[in-house]
C-alpha cells in the first residue's frame, strides 16, 4: 500500500472515530409534543448542538411523559433510563419546598431575561443543583436553569389596578400562587387547566392562571376572558436543564461549556420568538375593539411583589433549602433594583 492510500485510509478511520464517539443524550422535557416551544427548539436549536461540540454531542428531545411522568424525571435521569431532563421543576415541589421558590417566584421577576441572570450568574443554578441533589442522592447534574416566557391573566372583567385584585375569584393551582392570590385579597379557585374556558365562560371565575398569550390566544381564552392583563402580573415557570452525572463527568470541560452556553442562548431566543408573537398579538387584539389588552402600572406591579413577598416567607419555612432558595432570590432581586436595598 503506497503512502497516499494510507493517509486516504487513516483519514478516513479517524473520521468514522470521531463519527461513532459522538454522544447522543435522550432528554425529556415537560412541553407537550405540539407546543411552540418543542417546535422551536427542536428545529432551530438542536442542530446546533453538533456545530457547538463539533459533532460530539446530540440531543433527542422527547415530549412531556414520553418515558416516565413529568415528575419522575429526576429518579428517571438518576437510574440512566433518561440521560437528561429539560422540565418545569413545579412538578418536584412536592417533594421539596425549594423547587417551589425556583419554580415560580409568582409576582417576582417582571421579566423572563431577570430570572434567566438569576440563574446564570445571581446563584440560582447552585440552589437547584442543592435541590438536585436532595431529590437524587447527587445522581444528576444541573447544566442551567431559567424561564422562557411570563404567563398572561386572561379576565372576563377588567382589572386595572392591585385594588381591583380584591373579591375577584380567580382560578389557581394550590400552593404559592393560591396564597399570593388570596393574600391580595382575591379568592382563589381550583379548578382543572382543561376546566379553564369553561370556568370562564360561565362566570365561575372572573380570571384565571392560564399561559403565556401565545397560548391562551390559540386556546380561544379571549373569546371568553376578553380583558387580559399582559404583560402578565403573576406566573413566571422556571425550567430545569439536567444531565446524569456519571455522562456528565464523561464530557470534555468543552463540551460541558458549550450545552450550558447551547441551552442559555436557545432559551434566550426563545423568549425574544415568545415575546414577539406576544406583543403582536396583544397589539392586534387591542386594536380590534373587542379585546382590552390591560397593562398594569410599575407601582401596582410593586405593590402585588410587596404582598407576594410574606407569601414567598411563610412558604421559605417549609424547608432550609426552601429558605435558601429564597435568600438567593431576594439578594439577586435587590442587585438588579426590584427591592429597595
Amino acid at each position: 500500500m503506497n503512502f497516499k492510500k494510507t493517509a486516504v485510509l487513516a483519514a478516513s478511520v479517524s473520521l468514522f472515530a470521531t463519527v461513532a464517539s459522538a454522544e447522543t443524550f435522550n432528554i425529556q422535557t415537560s412541553f407537550n409534543a405540539g407546543d411552540f416551544s418543542t417546535q422551536y427548539i427542536t428545529e432551530n436549536w438542536l442542530p446546533k448542538i453538533k456545530e457547538m461540540t463539533g459533532g460530539r454531542v446530540e440531543i433527542v428531545l422527547t415530549p412531556n411523559g414520553s418515558v416516565v411522568p413529568a415528575k419522575e424525571t429526576p429518579d428517571a435521569v438518576a437510574a440512566g433510563v433518561l440521560d437528561g431532563d429539560f422540565t418545569s421543576v413545579n412538578y418536584f415541589s412536592g417533594r421539596e419546598p425549594a423547587y417551589a421558590i425556583m419554580g415560580d417566584l409568582i409576582s417576582g421577576y417582571d421579566t423572563p431575561e431577570q430570572m434567566l441572570g438569576f440563574c446564570k450568574d445571581g446563584g440560582g443554578e447552585a440552589v437547584m443543583q442543592k435541590a438536585a441533589d436532595a431529590v437524587s442522592g447527587g445522581e444528576v447534574h444541573v447544566v442551567a436553569c431559567g424561564p422562557y416566557s411570563k404567563e398572561a391573566l386572561p379576565a372576563r372583567v377588567p382589572i386595572r389596578t392591585f385594588e381591583d385584585l380584591a373579591g375577584k375569584k380567580i382560578r389557581s393551582p394550590e400552593g404559592l400562587a393560591a396564597a399570593v392570590f388570596q393574600a391580595a385579597g382575591a379568592s382563589p379557585v381550583s379548578i382543572p387547566f382543561s376546566e379553564v374556558y369553561g370556568a370562564l365562560e360561565k362566570g365561575i371565575v372572573d380570571a384565571a392562571d392560564a399561559s403565556a398569550y401565545v397560548n391562551n390566544d390559540a386556546t380561544g381564552l379571549h373569546d371568553v376572558a376578553p380583558y387580559p392583563l399582559y404583560p402578565g402580573i403573576h406566573s413566571m415557570p422556571s425550567m430545569q436543564f439536567t444531565i446524569n452525572k456519571q455522562k456528565w463527568d464523561a464530557l470534555s470541560e468543552a463540551d460541558r461549556t458549550a450545552l450550558r452556553d447551547w441551552w442559555y442562548e436557545a432559551m434566550s431566543a426563545m423568549t425574544a420568538e415568545v415575546a414577539k408573537k406576544d406583543k403582536e398579538l396583544a397589539a392586534r387584539d387591542n386594536a380590534g375593539g373587542k379585546i382590552e389588552v390591560i397593562n398594569w402600572a410599575q407601582e401596582d406591579r410593586d405593590q402585588l411583589r410587596e404582598v407576594a413577598r410574606k407569601q414567598w416567607e411563610v412558604y421559605a419555612e417549609k424547608s432550609p433549602l426552601a429558605k435558601e432558595a429564597l435568600n438567593a432570590n431576594v439578594a439577586y432581586m435587590t442587585q438588579i433594583g426590584l427591592f429597595k436595598k
